[in-house]
């Protein structure tokens, strides 16, 4: 439930050590108050931060129309790049697609800056500047920059989940699969149009709610 959200930091070549001094990783490895702490010094501490929002129904569209996930993710993340204005040297990116460079040419794709994947065969014109793009899976744990990103986008989100709730009067968790306070509401107002915009459609979760309820009728 909820949108996805994904964010971009940017810092000054010989500043990032600066984040790991301040105890900024993987977000997933941090409670929700050292998140919401690392949340303000990361502003402080980063040249520029970008937030985007993917809401449900966009990604459900996107789905019922072939999109995959990491390709919408894809497009998102190019067009916060294409936002930037300063000149990125490297840009780091948590592939949510195992096959990492498959994300980084997504992106690649979509962008309108000239980007070189690392370990990737590309003719590209001499003469001319491009941002070096190194995708891995889970880069979120392994560079300080990609870890204060994650941070933002998890608070970011969180925050915006707490908005839902407030708007639906309803509890419904974190929002995330694995939740059962999520699972236990969206089985409870299957019929509650104004929770349903907030739902990702083609959840397998939500499949296998659909059927039990079509099995204990």
């Amino acid at each position: 439930m909820g949108p996805l959200v994904i964010s971009l930091v940017s810092v000054k070549k010989g500043s990032e050590k600066k984040f790991a001094e301040y105890g900024v990783r993987d977000s997933k490895l941090l409670s929700p108050k050292r998140r919401e702490a690392l949340f303000s010094t990361v502003h402080k501490l980063a040249s520029t931060v970008k937030v985007d929002m993917i809401s449900a129904e966009e990604i459900n569209k996107a789905m019922k129309n072939k999109i995959s996930l990491n390709e919408l993710e894809a497009i998102h993340f190019a067009r916060l790049f294409d936002q930037f204005d300063e000149d990125i040297n490297c840009l780091y990116l948590d592939s949510p697609d195992v096959i990492a460079e498959k994300f980084g040419i997504r992106v690649n794709m979509s962008s309108s800056k000239r980007t070189k994947i690392a370990n990737v065969k590309m003719k590209l014109e001499k003469g001319k500047p491009y941002t070096k793009v190194i995708a891995e899976h889970k880069a979120d744990s392994r560079y300080p920059v990609v870890s204060a990103a994650s941070i933002i986008a998890k608070v970011t989100r969180d925050r915006e989940i707490r908005s839902i709730e407030k708007k639906l009067r309803l509890k419904i968790g974190s929002g995330y699969p694995s939740d059962v306070v999520t699972i236990d509401a969206v089985r409870k107002h299957m019929a509650n149009r104004d929770l349903f915009q907030h739902v990702r459609l083609h959840w397998s979760t939500l499949e296998r709610i659909k059927q039990t309820k079509l099995t204990n009728f």
